[in-house]
């Protein structure tokens, strides 16, 4: 269950015959066209790509020349520079909820790219929900596209994405690795599964802690839902939510920080920044990460799943970080409800695909430190798959001290993405932070280094001088 910053709205399909060509900066608007049926996925529209979702018509930036069309059911953009240095960032868009409309839009570094040099192509994907595995596939897609489109074959590739667009971005350089260069992910859902498992986590842990009995049920009955609002209903106030002020939330709040990164600054403004804020629809009554509970079971991601892809069966909670558990730590863990996995991760493009943690070229990432709708936890254990793998040297993370998904300032991305392309084009390795060194996380100053800007909600002893 993940979305993008941008809200879930409309799209459309023309055919590739009646695509539009490439339209420069002084050409006429188009015309926006209405969302039309998509040809591959029956009952889907798609968005007009030559048009924004307020109806603005997309238009070349000065000196650019852009591509629009419609492949394989999936809308894509494509704009090049007009001195273009022969690179080509290919975006990876976020979780856009279970609609029936696709659309396509820009990503946020557009600009930025097109003054770097290098060209750019987005895909709305084919279908929405949680399908990495279409994301991947409609995004390499846009390789060969680019090359059709603009006659000219791009020498180098960067994949990106934010979000879900992280898991398509670090699963594409896997299943293509000679089709890429470098990799940007950015909020990304690094660690496939492992995050169902933290949203399972944050919710059995609390249930056990306020002593209120809960269920998993693999296929919930027609009242199941509103049983989770009453249960709910006894769980927010016995932890003293929203800023955990009870006896049992403040032991909840420790368990989540560790499950979620670590000791780390700035955490009780997360917590109850997340615990203020409104679950997704149907269950945005409940606070976000109680009303994400209902939608691990019987399946994930709409039906992506082939069945529940969450698991603690061997997870020790811990609320300190001490050597041995401590005797109230063995009562939670005793208690806890225990679910069993039964759809791993898919080793390709089917289901939730796997994330190996095999980098074949250069990947730099940032993580909000207290984003706990994807956590750092994410980045972490892409981290120890890399260093199992022999591959850390090809991964560099960058903690930014933000609480929200995906909060990150133009400074802190256009600086990693040119860190990134130095990288590339030298290779020497950027600097970037110790995200599996627990003392370097507990840090006061960690995520001070590349934290550029203001970012609202954030509470935390400031940053050193200097």
């Amino acid at each position: 269950m993940l979305w993008s910053r941008a809200a879930v709205a409309l799209s459309l399909l023309v055919p590739l015959a009646a695509a539009p060509g490439p339209v420069n900066a002084a050409a006429a608007a188009p015309a926006c066209t209405a969302p039309a049926p998509s040809t591959t996925q029956p009952g889907y529209l798609v968005a007009d790509p030559d048009c924004d979702l307020d109806g603005t018509p997309f238009t070349a930036l000065p000196g650019a020349t852009v591509h629009t069309g419609i492949a394989a059911g999936a809308a894509y953009r494509i704009e090049v520079p007009g001195t273009w240095n022969g690179g080509l960032v290919v975006f990876a868009h976020g979780y856009r909820g279970t609609g029936t409309t696709v659309y396509v839009d820009n990503p946020g570094l557009r600009a930025h790219y097109l003054a770097r040099g290098y060209a750019w192509a987005a895909s709305s994907y084919a279908t929405n929900g949680y399908d990495v595995g279409q994301g991947v596939r409609d995004s390499v897609a846009l390789i060969d596209r680019f090359r059709r489109d603009t006659g000219t074959r791009a020498r180098s590739v960067i994949m990106s994405g934010a979000s879900m667009g992280g898991h398509v971005t670090a699963v594409a350089i896997e299943e293509h690795p000679r089709a890429f260069t470098g990799a940007m992910p950015y909020c990304g859902v690094l660690g496939d599964t492992a995050l169902y498992d933290y949203f399972l986590d944050a919710n059995v842990t609390a249930a056990a802690l306020t002593g209120v009995d809960i269920e998993f049920p693999l296929r919930p009955d027609a009242d199941y839902q509103q049983r989770w609002r009453e249960q709910v209903g006894r769980i927010v106030p016995a932890l003293g939510l929203p800023s955990a002020s009870t006896p049992a939330g403040r032991t909840w709040s420790a368990v989540v920080e560790r499950r979620s990164g670590g000791d780390r600054p700035g955490f009780d403004s997360a917590l109850t920044y997340w615990n203020s804020a409104p679950s997704l629809p149907p269950l945005a009554d409940l606070p976000f990460l109680f009303g994400l509970y209902p939608g691990l079971q019987g399946g994930t991601a709409g039906g992506i799943a082939p069945g529940n892809v969450a698991d603690n069966r061997r997870t020790v909670y811990r609320s300190t970080d001490r050597l041995w558990p401590t005797t109230a730590e063995w009562r939670l863990n005793r208690e806890v409800l225990r679910v069993r996995r039964t759809a791993v991760a898919d080793p390709g493009t089917a289901g939730v695909p796997r994330v190996d943690g095999r980098p074949p070229v250069p990947v730099l990432s940032l993580h909000d430190i207290g984003d706990l709708f994807v956590p750092i936890s994410m980045e972490q254990e892409y981290a120890a798959r890399a260093a199992r793998n022999g591959r850390s040297h090809l991964f560099v993370s960058r903690a930014i001290r933000g609480v929200g998904h995906c909060d990150f300032t133009a400074n802190e991305l256009t600086r990693a993405f040119d860190d990134l392309t130095t990288w590339i084009g030298t290779g020497h390795r950027p600097a970037g932070d110790a995200i599996l060194n627990r003392r370097a996380v507990a840090d006061k100053a960690f995520g001070c280094r590349w934290t550029n800007g203001t970012h609202r909600g954030f509470v935390a002893p400031p940053c050193p001088a200097g």
